[in-house]
């Protein structure tokens, strides 16, 4: 017992204006699914021709939302040093459960329990979707202690999970609720995805700071394995875009790959690298979606007129502790 390190208490009291303004955030965008009437989206599910196609969306980003609670942020909390920060991850993974569960909440309220059965079900044997969680989940379980090219390498996945790999999935409900279609369950995925972007701009940032101190080799290094696992990801991405919305009739296949570009580069944004895709006209309807002008929800803003708990002020500059930054547009990115 002599020859142990002490354990430390974590210390608040501590300077640390970025830790403590992203931790105030996302205290002040709590929320819970309950709270939302997805009960009045009823009436329109009824009619609605592509359920099959909203139910499979929803319950990939279930999957993927669980990795992030069960594996990812206990990971990286586990093997982050810093004792605020590992506080900061624990709210984020807190908050993760809740996303994961809102899908369910959605399920029983416009689902069999004979169909939702079957959707998990699906989950399980769906090759693409599979792939990625197993991919990102893989590189969590590879983290080791006092290894910081694992750490960064666990970073780089959770901003990707949180920046890139939910867009699939996050198009469609953005895309109906745009057209006033089951608008309080896409205000639901309104409210998880802005907490994913303030989960993957701080996962981000903090990688930059740790790749900030790898020699010019390991970051050339770990640099050529974050543009290779991207487009590795990516291009499963097209094939679980391919078999989600080309299969099925709905004509949005390629406007939801031209908006996983779009968050593809911007996942890249967050982690202070160039993208690597063009840019490109991302479905207006969608991004209507995001600001939500026509429903209820008022994007980085408030939460909405069916969850009116709170206002909560916009990330900005302040959130984020200048002196340690040289190009603040280059770190965040505010979705559009």
């Amino acid at each position: 017992m002599q020859d142990q390190q002490p354990i430390t208490a974590v210390n608040w009291s501590k300077e640390n204006s970025f830790v403590a303004s992203v931790w105030t955030q996302q205290w002040n965008q709590i929320w819970f699914p309950e709270e939302i009437a997805v009960s009045k989206d009823r009436k329109s599910w009824k009619d609605f021709n592509f359920k099959e196609v909203f139910k499979k969306v929803l319950a990939g980003l279930t999957l993927l939302d669980t990795v992030q609670t069960n594996v990812g942020m206990n990971r990286i909390a586990a093997y982050t040093k810093d004792n605020m920060l590992k506080a900061l991850f624990a709210v984020f993974d807190a908050f993760e459960a809740v996303h994961a569960k809102s899908y369910s909440y959605i399920f029983t309220t416009l689902c069999t329990q004979k169909e939702i059965d079957e959707l998990f079900e699906w989950v399980k044997t769906n090759q693409q979707l599979q792939y990625k969680a197993q991919r990102i989940s893989q590189i969590y379980n590879d983290i080791k202690e006092d290894d910081d090219i694992s750490l960064y390498k666990g970073y780089v996945a959770s901003t990707f999970l949180e920046s890139f790999l939910f867009y699939s999935g996050f198009f469609y409900p953005l895309y109906l609720g745009g057209q006033g279609i089951l608008r309080n369950s896409s205000e639901v995925i309104s409210l998880i995805l802005r907490d994913e972007s303030l989960h993957g701009v701080t996962v981000g940032y903090e990688a930059q700071k740790l790749r900030a101190t790898f020699s010019e080799d390991v970051q050339n290094e770990v640099d050529a394995w974050t543009y290779s696992l991207l487009m590795d990801l990516y291009d499963n991405e097209m094939d679980y875009t391919d078999m989600l919305y080309g299969e099925t009739g709905t004509g949005l296949s390629g406007s939801v790959k031209a908006y996983v570009r779009y968050n593809a580069n911007k996942a890249l944004m967050n982690l202070g690298l160039e993208g690597v895709f063009p840019e490109e006209e991302i479905n207006p309807i969608v991004l209507n979606g995001i600001r939500n002008d026509l429903t209820t929800y008022d994007f980085f803003s408030q939460k909405g007129t069916t969850y009116a708990r709170a206002t909560v002020e916009p990330i900005n500059k302040k959130t984020f502790d200048l002196s340690d930054m040289t190009d603040f547009e280059h770190l965040y990115v505010k979705r559009a």
